[in-house]
């Protein structure tokens, strides 16, 4: 009798479909796919912000356009008009033959002189006014210039001191908007008080005063010279450092002053009460020299490149903030993506693509929300108010998706975290690369500790 016969068939083995067994890969993939597609609603955040910068911007402008735009002043700047001659040849018919002919016109140049020295001692009071809910940063200044110029001299460029017009001599002063003057301008030049009137004299630069400069002579050694400005201005202050030495001082009771230009202070006092700086300026630092003419002028770029002053800044720019935030949105994603994957590993919860979509969903929501509480509360407020929401709702939602209470607090902490992590690098400036470097660190290493027993084939062939 056979054997073989009584023993029961053996059923073949029927192999798993693909997408058993690589559920896994399959799974990790859908996630990149739809953190990727969430990189369109925040792009959509972002153009929502480019769109409130520039209400918030055209705001200002609107404010500014009325007070008193940023304020740059530089001078005086004294203008000797002189007159030389300039020979030319022109063909002429002479008795039926073409000869060349010299001739000798009388042309007109300006020359341009800078003081000796120069003293500015300015005052700025700070104020904020409003359009909506946008402000602008504005002030009203005070500004007490003074000094001398040595007598002008012509010797360098060969001027018969016969053809220069002493008498239509000018002084210049350019200031960046006129509309912030608050009273009349007047100069004390030469021992006389001259009156200035609206007029651009300065070659590359549009506006400003001048006014003809009566009883000048070249027998003068130095021409002392006294203004005062009161001016309106917003945001900023400059000034350029035309004299031999410089010595500019401004004071202000704003608190948070920004130094810019080409030259820092070289002594400065900021208390909670204000600010006090100081500019002891030599003019080897600047690119143009104490005096041109109309033939070599000097590039107003040489000039704008010599300008120093202070900004009126806000202590706090939310946009600035949000527009940062908005670029850690990504990694916000990938490691909230990251907390759920780790429970479909560790537990027997499994989480369907749509619902991953919704928590990205309302990641993405946090970042608008953000965007809209900055504009009326402080940054930090709104910070952690929309962070609070997101979390919230998050953690609710993933008590029943987690199916457990205890994973949804897990995921309601770790996302608290990430958080408070991204609020500390929004803060640093100069170390927020190496903190947060350091902290992707640390959660790669803790994803590694938790993983480190997982069988991955297992996972898909069970």
């Amino acid at each position: 009798m056979n054997n073989d016969l009584s023993q029961p068939a053996v059923p073949p083995l029927v192999p798993k479909p693909v997408s058993r067994r690589f559920s896994t890969m399959l799974k990790m993939a859908a996630i990149t796919v739809l953190v990727l597609l969430l990189l369109i609603p925040l792009a959509m955040v972002q153009s929502v912000l480019r769109e409130r910068l520039q209400r918030r911007d055209e705001a200002v402008r609107e404010i500014t356009s009325t007070w008193g735009r940023e304020q740059t002043v530089l001078g005086p700047v004294l203008i000797v008009p002189y007159n030389y001659e300039r020979k030319s040849w022109k063909d002429q018919v002479t008795n039926s033959q073409m000869e060349r002919v010299e001739f000798r016109e009388i042309l007109r140049n300006r020359a341009f002189f800078l003081p000796a020295s120069l003293k500015a001692e300015g005052a700025l009071k700070p104020d904020r006014l409003h359009r909506g809910i946008y402000e602008a940063v504005v002030y009203s200044g005070s500004l007490d210039m003074s000094g001398s110029f040595i007598r002008p001299s012509f010797e360098e460029w060969s001027v018969d001191p016969k053809q220069i017009l002493w008498d239509e001599a000018e002084v210049a002063i350019f200031i960046t908007d006129l509309r912030g003057a608050k009273e009349s301008l007047q100069i004390r030049l030469a021992g006389q008080m001259i009156s200035l009137k609206p007029g651009a004299k300065l070659p590359g630069f549009d506006g400003g005063v001048y006014a003809r400069v009566q009883g000048l002579r070249s027998d003068m050694d130095s021409i002392p010279f006294q203004m005062h400005l009161t001016l309106n201005g917003s945001s900023s202050l400059r000034l350029a450092p035309l004299g031999i030495n410089n010595d500019v001082r401004i004071a202000s009771s704003w608190q948070d002053p920004s130094f810019q230009g080409a030259f820092l202070p070289t002594e400065r006092e900021l208390t909670p009460g204000g600010f006090r700086a100081r500019w002891q300026i030599p003019y080897y630092g600047r690119s143009y020299p104490q005096q041109w003419t109309d033939g070599n002028s000097v590039p107003q770029t040489a000039i704008a490149a010599s300008l120093f002053g202070v900004d009126l800044v806000p202590g706090l720019d939310s946009y600035r903030y949000v527009e940062r935030s908005i670029k850690y949105g990504i990694l916000c994603i990938v490691l909230v993506f990251t907390a759920f994957f780790l429970f479909e590993v560790l537990s027997p919860v499994r989480i369907h693509p749509f619902q991953y979509a919704l928590v990205g969903i309302a990641l993405c929501l946090f970042y608008l929300g953000l965007l809209a509480l900055s504009e009326i509360w402080s940054f930090s407020a709104a910070y952690w108010t929309g962070a609070a929401a997101a979390t919230f709702m998050i953690a609710l939602y993933g008590a029943t998706t987690l199916r457990s209470t205890g994973r949804a607090f897990l995921i309601g902490i770790g996302l608290a975290l990430v958080y408070a992590f991204l609020f500390v690098i929004l803060r640093l400036q100069d170390y927020s690369l190496l903190v947060g470097t350091a902290g992707l660190f640390l959660v790669l290493a803790l994803v590694m500790y938790v993983t480190r027993n997982v069988d991955w084939y297992a996972r898909d062939n069970g």
